[in-house]
């Protein structure tokens, strides 16, 4: 059974060691409104303290009302950075260019122009980007490579979904917070709408190999199989013949 104060303690006290050689150091969060995002900034703030936690709200048009909520109820620093006006200029740049961005492109680039945000936030205030991504998402693939897959340290990779609610319950954080369906903020549907199946389903298979519907089960190993590629190290030629100087 998932001890869910064992399990929050036990990841505050790893956030203390990544810190441990860096005491001046911040963690640098994306802030969406989600409860991955809101719970890894929970976490961080328990174990670094607020002072030295830092959200960044990046809109892709319209601010996630919930998103302002979070970093006002941590107490945490934090800025607006919007990501439209990057994104536009990139597909106008496309465009001239002769490519017109499809549905892939402009859901992907969105998470990558947010990582690049990050990473100069993170210059600017002596940060450490956390990457915010569960188990779950993981698992299938549900996260962009170079986007919201990078990071420097990952809290919420080895929980499911399911997990990290139970987590946030133990952080004290209101359900508003937690339960939030959650989006990716540019597909204009739910991770489940998209997905096709809910993460109900999606943590009981990876926590018991248990799924009732073969469809949906198929579906499952199809995708797990299908983004390994965005978990694993980038495939690199290694040549088996001897080097002479």
């Amino acid at each position: 059974m998932f001890n869910a104060k064992a399990v929050k303690n036990e990841i505050v006290d790893w956030i203390r060691g990544i810190f441990s050689d860096s005491p001046e150091s911040s963690a640098v969060i994306g802030i969406s409104g989600g409860k991955d995002s809101t719970v890894a900034a929970a976490l961080c703030a328990e174990a670094l303290g607020a002072d030295r936690v830092y959200g960044v709200l990046m809109p892709m048009g319209e601010q996630d009302a919930v998103a302002r909520e979070v970093v006002e109820h941590l107490g945490i620093e934090h800025s607006t950075v919007s990501i439209k006006n990057s994104a536009d200029a990139l597909y106008a740049d496309l465009h001239t260019s002769g490519l017109t961005p499809n549905t892939q492109a402009k859901i992907n680039t969105p998470a990558r122009l947010r990582m690049t945000v990050l990473y100069a936030v993170s210059a600017i205030v002596n940060g450490r980007v956390a990457n915010t991504c569960n188990l779950s998402e993981d698992w299938v693939g549900y996260s962009t490579k170079f986007g919201d897959s990078a990071g420097d340290f990952s809290p919420l990779s080895q929980l499911t979904a399911t997990e990290v609610k139970l987590i946030g319950r133990e952080l004290g954080l209101p359900s508003k917070f937690t339960e939030k369906p959650p989006e990716d903020g540019l597909s204009g549907m739910t991770d489940e709408e998209n997905l096709g199946f809910s993460y109900g389903v999606l943590d009981k298979y990876i926590r018991e190999g248990i799924c009732e519907d073969a469809e949906l089960k198929a579906k499952i190993d199809k995708l797990h199989k299908k983004n390994r590629h965005k978990l694993e190290p980038m495939p690199a030629y290694a040549s088996n013949a001897t080097i002479q100087n």
